[in-house]
């Protein structure tokens, strides 16, 4: 009898077990595995804007290693970029977002995260548009009405004079309320006799900061820097829309280079190829970030259970 009934509650949870994780299992085979296997495939033919193959080849990987002229700038765009937004908006200036909101009282913080999750909120295509009014190089543009307008200076050409800093800012602005909203929520997760036994002992406001605020949202920065590295990797539809990756692939990046190569030049096994080094390039990276910040450590179990 006792056999029986484990053997029934057995049965009973791997029934559970499916029905919970069944569809979730066919989605992400749906959606993900299996179109990674057809990219894959994709990458070794000479698939053409017919959609037609005729032979498997290894030629788009060759092409990519060494004929491909193109490719290094767009690596170096694809870093500068990443590396810009992540370091000055996505991480930086979401954090002084956060800690500025924190300070303030409930209400006006509220009001001030409010108004940066607003681009968040409008479409892409609305936010694109702002901003080419924004950057006009006529006198009609916002910046020029400041610039040139208010201090007399020549008008401002930022899509052809600065366009990598343009994709930047733009990319920043809307990055930032994600690590905004994630940063704010973890620091009112701190213990508040921390801050009043800091201030108690003489700690100014940057010190409190630094012993205490930061220390204890090292999993929240963590996970930020993580993600938001491989969103910008992977992400190109505020620059496909303000700059078109112009002018001269000037702000091309890998991603919309990968798109660039497969839709608009009709080259799908090219572009496939060029998806899959994409995959390593995020897989690399996301090795290399999990092993120097430590994430094992911050994802272990605790060693002291409290019931």
């Amino acid at each position: 009898m006792a056999s029986d009934h484990y053997s029934t509650q057995a049965a009973r949870q791997r029934i559970n077990t499916l029905i919970f994780l069944g569809p979730v299992c066919a989605l992400l085979l749906l959606f993900f595995i299996a179109p990674v296997i057809i990219n894959i495939g994709i990458a070794f033919t000479d698939m053409g804007r017919n959609l037609q193959v005729t032979e498997f080849t290894t030629e788009n990987f060759e092409r990519m290693a060494t004929r491909d002229r193109r490719l290094p700038q767009v690596l170096a765009v694809t870093f500068v970029y990443v590396l810009g937004t992540l370091a000055i908006f996505n991480v930086t200036f979401a954090l002084i977002l956060a800690l500025t909101t924190t300070a303030l009282p409930d209400r006006s913080g509220a009001f001030f995260r409010a108004v940066w999750l607003l681009p968040r909120m409008s479409p892409s295509v609305v936010y694109a548009l702002l901003w080419g009014w924004a950057i006009s190089p006529t006198r009609y543009g916002l910046l020029n009405q400041l610039w040139s307008g208010v201090l007399g200076l020549p008008p401002l050409d930022l899509k052809s004079d600065a366009p990598v800093l343009l994709i930047i800012v733009a990319n920043g602005f809307i990055g930032a309320s994600m690590g905004m909203i994630i940063f704010t929520s973890a620091i009112r997760s701190i213990p508040e006799h921390l801050f009043f036994a800091a201030r108690a002992d003489g700690a100014g406001g940057l010190a409190i900061i630094r012993h205490i605020t930061l220390p204890a949202i090292r999993w929240p920065l963590s996970f930020i820097t993580v993600y938001q590295t491989l969103s910008l990797l992977v992400s190109f539809e505020y620059i496909w829309l303000i700059t078109n990756g112009g002018p001269f692939f000037d702000t091309t990046v890998y991603a919309l280079y990968v798109y660039k190569r497969a839709f608009e030049s009709g080259q799908y096994a090219y572009g496939a190829a060029l998806a899959l080094g994409l995959v390593v390039i995020g897989t690399a990276a996301a090795l290399l970030m999990w092993r120097f910040m430590d994430m094992r450590s911050l994802l272990q179990r605790p060693r002291i259970e409290v019931q």
